[in-house]
């Protein structure tokens, strides 16, 4: 009898989820969720530090790769990683990697070893601010201490390095054998790849991101986590096709802001890009809520989550003096 109940039970929730209109509830409430006043102070703090990281970063690793990989190839790898890019910002990001690509050697280690540290300290910054959105999307009413707080924000900034050091060398390998003239089936392959890792690496990023960082008290359940890491990945890249289409198109910057106009689109397109990021955390957290309220005791987490989004005063308030 109690089989039969749990199997009816499972179709009835499979029945559930399955329903359009219980998808349209949840994006209606992740958009509400995620675009709260308060996750937008997040947002313009991840963009600033996003900013002023991602050209010490490309310094790194135009060093890590001139190392190893000849003037060619890295500048095969700058054409791959500014594609992602509206054309109004990839001037300057190409610039500055062709730049550090004809350097000497020399000074480019040298630059790479000054970026190191102000990239580091940008990029530790900017990913707390992602961390303190997230936590505070999640609905998370107490905050990690000082010391646990930042090696969570480190260790995730290392995790983010090293997986776009992995994916924008597996597109540099795809666009080598393109270039190489490879047997037709293969490279066939390799064009397919080239678009298609970025976008791998950033659903695994994000959904390691959501079951691990997002949640103080538990790891987010793997179902939620991934469908958020899927949400939040294909928002970026519609985000970024938008951009494109808006700063290029609809709204030209650069009769109105000149010379940094350039600036100005890679910060407008970071911030879509992080606004995507949150929604897809949102998300999650309105899946948790929604198969908590079913008795799902696969997502259920280990103390109930609020249905209402926790704002910085609640926060502070809960702090014991």
């Amino acid at each position: 009898m109690g089989t039969g109940l749990q199997a009816g039970t499972n179709i009835e929730g499979a029945v559930r989820w399955a329903m359009p209109k219980l998808w349209g509830r949840l994006a209606v409430k992740a958009f509400t969720r995620s675009w709260g006043r308060d996750v937008m102070l997040y947002t313009g703090g991840v963009s600033f530090f996003a900013l002023l990281a991602v050209f010490p970063a490309i310094a790194i690793l135009i060093g890590f790769y001139k190392a190893g990989l000849s003037i060619t190839e890295v500048n095969a790898q700058a054409a791959a990683l500014a594609d992602v890019m509206p054309a109004a910002a990839r001037s300057i990001f190409l610039a500055e990697i062709e730049r550090l690509a004809n350097a000497p050697a020399s000074a480019v280690s040298a630059q790479s070893a000054f970026a190191l540290i102000i990239g580091g300290y940008a990029a530790h910054r900017g990913f707390k601010a992602l961390l303190a959105g997230l936590n505070l999307i999640h609905d998370e009413t107490e905050p990690h201490g000082f010391l646990k707080f930042n090696l969570l924000a480190f260790f995730v900034a290392l995790f983010a390095f090293a997986l776009f050091t992995v994916v924008s060398g597996a597109v540099v390998t795809s666009r080598l054998i393109e270039h190489a003239g490879a047997a037709a089936p293969a490279a066939r392959s390799g064009v397919d790849l080239v678009g298609l890792w970025p976008a791998l690496g950033l659903g695994l990023g994000l959904t390691m991101l959501y079951r691990y960082a997002m949640s103080h008290r538990t790891p987010v359940a793997w179902v939620p986590a991934i469908t958020g890491g899927v949400v939040a990945m294909v928002l970026s890249t519609v985000s970024s096709w938008l951009c494109a289409i808006y700063v290029e198109q609809i709204a030209p910057l650069g009769a109105t802001y000149g010379s940094v106009g350039a600036v100005v689109v890679l910060l407008i397109w970071l911030s879509w890009n992080v606004n995507a990021i949150f929604y897809g955390g949102a998300f999650a957290t309105e899946m948790e809520i929604l198969a908590r309220s079913a008795g799902a005791p696969d997502l259920k987490p280990a103390d109930p989550l609020p249905e209402s989004v926790v704002s910085l005063s609640e926060r502070r308030a809960s702090r014991s003096r």
